[in-house]
């Protein structure tokens, strides 16, 4: 089984979290062959550590973790390398891989932008 974690900051208002499961349930959508789940790197559960771990104990071999974060701060320089190669050393035998966070997507950033224009109010004529 491969797994598939979509992993985001967190927040204290459990509403927060509601994009993310819309999220989850698309790419579960998209991708039939992976086990699809959320993981936060605070204030929510489950956190990606114990999100790991449930995939392994479902029988993941290998594993892809999405950053979902627009800009690269403090949270992915520092503390997402941390995370991540304490995983790479408790589960020597997973392959465990890490896309790029969705700020450095050029495709990313173009359909925003794109959503924006088409979002504005249209200015009279």
């Amino acid at each position: 089984m491969n797994g598939l974690v979509l992993f985001a900051h967190g927040a204290r208002d459990p509403r927060w979290a509601e994009p993310f499961q819309r999220l989850q349930q698309i790419v579960s959508m998209q991708h039939p062959q992976s086990k699809v789940v959320l993981a936060y790197l605070e204030l929510m559960l489950p956190s990606l550590p114990d999100a790991v771990a449930a995939l392994v104990a479902q029988g993941a071999k290998t594993i892809n973790i999405v950053p979902l974060f627009l800009g690269p701060g403090a949270h992915l320089r520092q503390d997402f390398p941390v995370l991540l190669e304490g995983l790479r050393t408790q589960y020597p035998q997973l392959e465990l891989t890490s896309l790029p966070a969705l700020g450095e997507s050029e495709a990313l950033l173009n359909a925003i932008a794109e959503w924006i224009t088409h979002a504005l109010p249209h200015a009279p004529d």
